[in-house]
């Protein structure tokens, strides 16, 4: 279940990112929820551990990870927005 929320809190800021901010434009908001749900996973089981207090049994719903998980998936469509804009990837 926790997968499926950070991957929802990715898709969201995806959406966002299109509809609102006109990250990824030329790619469409397919590209853009698939590229905020890919990076809400890895921000909230890769990087989150990192930075945050393990949880005591890691299937528990962690607030730190979900931070971590809409940062990461905001960091990943800024910067697919650039690589498109600077060569066209």
């Amino acid at each position: 279940m926790n997968i499926v929320l950070l991957m929802l809190t990715g898709g969201f800021v995806g959406w966002v990112g299109y509809s609102f901010l006109g990250f990824n434009q030329a790619r469409g908001m397919r590209v853009s929820i698939l590229i905020g749900a890919v990076g809400g996973f890895i921000g909230g089981k890769m990087v989150a551990p990192i930075f945050a207090a393990a949880t005591a049994v890691p299937a528990d719903f962690s607030s730190p990870a979900l931070f971590f998980a809409a940062a990461v998936a905001a960091a990943f469509l800024a910067a697919g927005n650039l690589l498109y804009n600077l060569w066209g990837v």
